[in-house]
């Protein structure tokens, strides 16, 4: 690369078919599209691939640097899981027939002890974020557990392995359900200053630390207060749980007289920012949502879960109404899922269900939820200028699909158009048709680490 003023100034120039979303449309797809990535990870430009002559003089490249793609393949952003469990991937795939009090009893707490074993999280922590890089998922916004050392282990697998998260040690001083599975109050404060203060001394690039309240009942009112003033004083961001199960809501509603819903539980203790991330939000009033809508917090919908641990149905209609942000979880291990692709799948059935029992009701179509899982996740994580699309100047996250590899989930036939192709891959595709992972244009996957 030694023509031109700009020389050297990209690492990868990519030719064929990119699709995304932008605030006007839930897809677009760009075939014939030459996107240029710069020295930094970044967008340099996207233009009309015949404009790739002119480019080549700009950007000082020539065509022998350019990669141009296979005639079905195509990249999507990354995708952005706004809400998943690390320490809970141990148990994917079983105990779905528990409510979700029993479940965290009988199920999560004992797990999660466990993470005081640091030899214990490292395997886990490994395992579970080489599989959503395999899946696609170049962001994810982790919770870990109460343990400090271990949280911090995970922020450095995560950081070595190359994918871009917010990671939160857990904050919880009241439980009820195993006595032995929390902190004292100052204890736990303490100990999230220095989790936060350790991540910032050690200046990652990908990784950034979120407080976390585990949810309300788990959390006495001095908690919540100090959690408030820790993020407020270091403009972090937060995330927790609302509004997810009925029984929760009796609990909160008992805990809390003082407060007329749950959202005002944690918008009281300074807890609902533009930073904020709350999951699931099953049963959110309207006033709650305005509560969001005005604060610029942002919902997870975690459909798998919701389903799957019977908790309740989302209105991602009611919300989006509400002009409230919103992005895609995961939330392992209530869902039982750590592929993106799946969260698409269970919003849009979701979706379908509220359409059988409301005459009339609009239902989620695909090329939304599409937009969930990667620009609306980018905005549910105040991320946005960062991430969620093809735009100049952000960073490329993003992911190389092939339709037509060998092992494919999916058959492409003889007139099938490049959107007949894309929505194939929405419904019916998996992590055998991802080829490429990129994060702030480096190669993640396939990569030494995962050999």
């Amino acid at each position: 690369m030694s023509r031109g003023a700009a020389a050297g100034q990209v690492q990868h120039v990519f030719k064929g078919t990119f699709a995304h979303s932008t605030t006007a449309e839930p897809l677009q797809i760009l075939d014939n599209t030459i996107l240029g990535v710069d020295i930094n990870g970044k967008i340099a430009f996207i233009e009309p691939g015949d404009q790739e002559e002119i480019l080549c003089d700009k950007w000082g490249f020539s065509s022998s640097d350019v990669k141009s793609l296979q005639d079905k393949d195509f990249f999507i952003p990354g995708m952005v899981d706004t809400h998943i469990h690390a320490p809970q991937y141990t148990y994917a795939g079983i105990a779905q027939d528990y409510s979700l009090m029993k479940w965290l009893k009988v199920f999560t707490f004992p797990t999660e002890l466990k993470y005081e074993s640091k030899d214990f999280a490292k395997d886990v922590y490994t395992k579970l974020v080489k599989r959503t890089l395999k899946h696609g998922t170049t962001t994810a916004c982790y919770f870990a557990t109460i343990h400090t050392d271990s949280t911090l282990l995970l922020a450095e697998i995560v950081e070595k392995l190359g994918q871009r998260a917010l990671v939160g040690k857990v904050c919880m001083d009241i439980n009820d359900a195993v006595r032995s599975y929390r902190e004292e109050t100052e204890e736990c404060i303490e100990e999230t200053k220095r989790f936060i203060q350790e991540i910032i001394n050690r200046k990652y690039t990908l990784v950034k630390p979120i407080v976390t309240p585990r949810f309300a009942p788990s959390c006495s009112t001095q908690l919540l207060n100090d959690l408030g003033d820790i993020a407020k004083e270091n403009d972090l961001h937060i995330q927790s749980h609302i509004s997810e199960n009925k029984d929760e809501l009796n609990i909160v509603k008992d805990m809390f007289p003082e407060c007329g819903c749950y959202t005002e539980v944690y918008d009281k203790y300074n807890l609902l920012t533009s930073k904020t991330v709350m999951a699931h939000g099953c049963y959110l009033s309207n006033k709650e949502l305005e509560i969001f809508c005005s604060k610029g917090s942002a919902v997870a919908h975690c459909p798998n879960s919701n389903i799957s641990l019977c908790s309740g149905m989302l209105d991602v209609r009611n919300v989006l109404n509400h002009k409230v942000k919103i992005g895609l979880g995961t939330d392992v291990a209530g869902g039982y899922s750590t592929s993106m692709l799946d969260a698409v799948r269970k919003a849009i059935e979701t979706s379908k269900i509220l359409t059988i029992q409301k005459p009339g009701y609009e239902t989620l179509s695909y090329k939304e939820a599409f937009q969930l899982a990667t620009l609306g996740g980018s905005q549910a994580l105040a991320l946005e200028d960062t991430i969620g699309n093809f735009e100049v100047g952000k960073d490329f996250d993003a992911v190389l699909i092939s339709p037509t590899t060998t092992d494919s989930s999916f058959d492409v036939f003889a007139g099938d158009t490049k959107k007949v192709i894309f929505e194939k891959f929405i419904n019916l595709g998996d992590d055998r048709n991802v080829m490429e992972v990129y994060v702030a244009g480096k190669l993640v996957f396939p990569s030494m680490c995962f050999l």
